[in-house]
């Protein structure tokens, strides 16, 4: 039995309590929540300053990509940070790739990340996620340009997809984003999905060129796709990346960078911004002020985009481009994830939950760049 208290603790599902304690079993389960801590024997008190929060929810992530760590230059926009990775991704050993993957993960447990929302495109991650160490929505992405090859990259994904779930890990298939998936494999992912409580995540909105390719067909992702033969059915007959998400009608999505969306069309839909990784790839951030921030989640994105895989930091990016409070910024980066995912026993500090224990230094109302995992 533990007593844990700091100098506010983070509940996330009531407001925030100054020098409040959570009693927690030595396996970590929420046992209470004592409004002030002069209310338990001092000496059953572990005491810390800086603030409490329950772990955190990296809702996207490619853990697979970690062996590309400082292998793709910053600010080198979307389609050639795609064409570097396609060229670069055979360039590796499998042990190579399976140590980085397992280094990311460590990495990720120390920076007080407790699930991931996870790209898969092959089987790496596998191993590691079979240990159990964290959590793992894993969306098993189909990304296919080619419309000679699409049913071959279905079947492909769809036994990916079977592996995941024998080893009793979470798998949905998803489409990687509105240019890279016609509207006749939306359709079929779509119908693949055979319950309500699953999720699906694509990439919306991550770049200019994005927009340009549905609105104008032009500009650099047009350019790509029709010189190197990619299925126009892509885009010709399509007007937004907004009216592509529609087609695959369903009710859970999440839209994923949104970094040069104008507006929130899907409210009822969750949202994840990955603040570095888009300053890292096109150097320029999301607009917040378009994003309810109950239904807002935030990612890492990969180490090919990323310098670390730390949800801290890129809420520190939040709070420096928001007005958005801590309780609502801690929302962003455990709750609201954790709502998404699925992951009901995490998120908030709630009785019989399992969320982990996350210490945050904060100065002046602000977060700080400090984390502590306690639990």
């Amino acid at each position: 039995m533990r007593f844990l208290t700091a100098d506010y603790l983070f509940p996330l599902y009531r407001n925030p309590i100054k020098e409040g304690v959570l009693q927690i079993s030595d396996e970590g389960k929420v046992i209470d929540i004592i409004d002030h801590r002069s209310k338990i024997d001092f000496k059953k008190l572990e005491i810390y300053e800086g603030i409490l929060c329950p772990g955190f929810i990296n809702a996207h992530c490619h853990l697979e990509l970690s062996f590309l760590k400082g292998e793709i230059d910053k600010g080198t926009k979307l389609v050639t940070f795609i064409n570097t990775i396609r060229k670069k991704r055979n360039n590796y050993s499998q042990e190579d790739i399976l140590k980085s993957i397992e280094h990311a993960e460590i990495e990720m447990k120390k920076n007080g990340i407790v699930a991931v929302g996870d790209i898969c495109n092959n089987l790496d991650t596998i191993i590691q996620k079979k240990k159990g160490n964290l959590q793992y929505y894993n969306f098993v992405e189909f990304f296919q340009i080619f419309k000679e090859k699409e049913e071959e990259t279905f079947l492909k994904i769809k036994e990916i997809q079977k592996k995941f779930i024998e080893s009793k890990l979470k798998a949905t298939i998803v489409p990687h984003s509105p240019y890279t998936v016609s509207t006749e494999m939306m359709g079929k992912i779509s119908k693949n999905i055979n319950s309500q409580n699953e999720l699906i995540s694509i990439h919306v909105e991550e770049s200019k060129s994005e927009i340009e390719l549905f609105k104008n067909k032009k500009g650099a992702l047009y350019d790509w796709l029709n010189n190197i033969g990619a299925n126009p059915q892509i885009w010709f007959k399509r007007n937004s990346s907004r009216a592509v998400v529609k087609e695959l009608n369903f009710k859970k999505l999440m839209l994923v960078h949104n970094t040069f969306s104008k507006k929130v069309d899907f409210e009822e839909n969750y949202y994840c911004v990955c603040p570095k990784a888009n300053l890292y790839i096109e150097k320029t951030l999301p607009n917040f002020s378009i994003f309810n921030p109950k239904k807002l989640c935030v990612g890492t994105d990969s180490l090919a985009s990323n310098n670390k895989l730390c949800i801290l930091e890129e809420i520190l990016e939040i709070q420096k481009n928001t007005d958005y409070d801590i309780n609502s910024i801690l929302k962003i980066a455990s709750k609201n994830g954790a709502e998404a995912l699925g992951f009901t026993e995490l998120g908030t500090f709630s009785k019989g939950k399992k969320p982990g224990v996350n210490l945050v230094q904060y100065k002046n109302n602000k977060l700080q760049n400090q984390i502590k995992v306690l639990a």
